[in-house]
C-alpha cells in the first residue's frame, strides 16, 4: 500500500536536461518540489533559480500552484503503471531590487496578453 503513494518524476530543464528521475510521495506539496528542484540544480548551468517563486512546475500544459500537493494538483497519479512523469521546469526572470540603482525592464503588465475585440 505504501509503494501505491510513490510517483516517479522527472524535471525537464529549458535546455532538455533533465533532473531526477526520483520517487515521490503523492502527499509532498509543490513547494517542496521546487525546494528539491533548486538543491539539485545542475552546478554547471547558469543563470540558476535562487528562490520557489523564481521557478514554475508545469505538468500537463497546467501550471502547479505552490501551496498544492502533487495528489491535489491531479497529476496522473495510477495512469502509467511503472511509468516516469515528466514536469516542465520554467524559470521566471527575477527583477532587480526596487532600491537597487539598475532600471528594471519588466514591468508586471508587460506580461500579461491583452486581447480586443473589435
Amino acid at each position: 500500500m505504501e509503494g501505491e503513494d510513490l510517483i516517479e518524476l522527472k524535471f525537464r530543464l529549458a535546455d532538455g536536461t533533465d533532473i531526477g528521475p526520483s520517487k515521490y510521495n503523492s502527499a509532498i506539496t509543490v513547494v517542496s518540489l521546487k525546494e528539491k528542484i533548486i538543491a539539485q540544480w545542475p552546478k554547471d548551468k547558469e543563470n540558476g533559480p535562487k528562490t520557489v517563486n523564481s521557478v514554475q512546475l508545469i505538468n500537463a500544459g497546467k501550471i502547479l500552484e505552490n501551496h498544492r500537493t502533487i495528489a491535489e494538483s491531479r497529476v496522473p497519479v495510477g495512469e502509467l503503471p511503472g511509468g516516469v512523469i515528466t514536469m516542465h521546469v520554467v524559470l521566471r526572470p527575477t527583477l532587480p531590487d526596487k532600491n537597487s540603482g539598475k532600471l528594471q525592464n519588466h514591468s508586471p503588465n508587460k506580461s500579461r496578453c491583452l486581447c480586443t475585440i473589435l
